[in-house]
């Protein structure tokens, strides 16, 4: 049963940090949305419950590989939750659990309570994508935000980082 819960919490992590999804929506997604046929898809769709829009998004390996060894041993059909509950597996995960999952892996490796948590992993992705490239438009669609002003507030974008593209760009 250990290791049941440790590779479900593992594909959880990975699909949660790959997927940037808000951890309303990433303890809804159901088997349909990520795979079909043993496969788990590079790219997937879900309509956000916040926003009631479709954000599209991508998995990397690294995810994909933890989904497909989860839904193997999971078991179940297009339509079932990916995450389901530990009480009714019948229905999904709640965002109280994940929240706690989050809480405890946090814990495992000696971050406050405070500093981390489901929406850390929604931020996680988005921030490095920005780091790396500077585009916050792509950051935006990825988010699935509607207005540019919420994705700069949302990644904290400031002068300093507008200075430090500015002075790694030659013209």
């Amino acid at each position: 049963m250990d290791q049941h819960r440790r590779l479900g919490d593992t594909a959880l992590f990975d699909f949660a940090i790959g997927s940037e999804l808000r951890g309303c929506d990433v303890v809804k997604v159901r088997m349909g949305d990520v795979g079909s046929g043993g496969r788990v898809r590079d790219r997937a769709i879900v309509v956000q419950q916040k926003t009631n829009r479709p954000v599209q998004f991508g998995l990397m390996e690294t995810a994909r590989k933890t989904m497909r060894a989860w839904l193997e041993r999971r078991g179940g059909t297009l339509g079932d939750y990916v995450f389901p509950s530990r009480n009714d597996y019948m229905n999904h995960m709640s965002t109280r659990q994940y929240a706690r999952l989050v809480h405890e892996w946090g814990a495992g490796i000696g971050l406050q309570p405070g500093d981390y948590g489901t929406h850390s992993l929604r931020r996680t992705k988005a921030s490095i994508i920005y780091k790396a490239t500077g585009n916050l438009r792509a950051v935006q669609i990825l988010l699935g935000h509607a207005k540019n002003d919420s994705t700069v507030r949302y990644l904290g974008v400031g002068v300093e980082d507008a200075l430090e593209l500015a002075e790694r760009t030659e013209v």
